[in-house]
């Protein structure tokens, strides 16, 4: 990280962007631990507002409140594991073009690589799986002119992860996942109006990253 990167001010508002998309991100990775769902089971949801969102985080923390970590620990391996692969595919390949490890991965794997970011060794799944990209996206948030948050949003989460939250949604196995499902929409949904805004102030070419 730069020293200019260091002494960056950030928002609350694009903190708290970042910080739901590393839940998201913690939540598509593996199955969440206990302390994670003890943090989701006390959200505090405010009572005085209405609306979508908060209806999401509102089922969110019931959800964490009635399921158990082994219930959503299986939950989790139906969904996303299975037997050879579970009822959802969570990568950009397979949404974009039909297959997976295809050019959207290497595509990806280049903008990853311009950006300043390495695959740890202990990281066995592709990088254009969900969870791999929520967290890049949160650090950009945090670390990058917006013109770069636009590029990469355009190019590898708008395209299809609106899909996968579909999908992810109307899953038979999904039970503490409809929940995570339902949340993510919202929040993605709120996320394309932030981006469809800063492009008319920000236009962004293709391959700007």
């Amino acid at each position: 990280m730069t020293e200019q990167q260091q002494n960056r001010v950030v928002p609350e508002l694009q903190q708290f962007r970042a910080d739901i998309y590393q839940l998201l991100a913690a939540l598509l990775r593996s199955a969440p631990s206990q302390d994670l769902m003890d943090f989701l089971s006390q959200l505090e949801v405010s009572s005085d507002e209405d609306g979508e969102m908060v209806r999401a985080w509102s089922g969110l923390k019931l959800a964490a409140q009635t399921y158990s970590v082994d219930s959503v620990t299986q939950e989790y391996t139906d969904l996303f594991i299975g037997l050879g692969h579970g009822e959802v595919i969570p990568y950009a390949s397979w949404y974009m073009t039909g297959t997976l490890m295809d050019t959207q991965l290497v595509q990806l794997r280049q903008d990853l690589a311009r950006l300043g970011f390495a695959r740890e060794e202990q990281v066995k799944e592709p990088e254009d799986h969900i969870a791999a990209i929520c967290e890049v996206m949160a650090v950009l948030l945090l670390e990058t002119p917006q013109h770069v948050q636009l590029s990469f949003w355009n190019k590898h989460l708008k395209p299809w992860a609106d899909r996968l939250w579909g999908d992810l949604a109307n899953a038979k196995a999904a039970a503490f996942y409809a929940a995570v499902a339902h949340l993510a929409e919202q929040f993605f949904t709120q996320e394309a109006d932030e981006f469809a805004a800063l492009t008319l102030d920000t236009p962004v070419q293709e391959g700007s990253i």
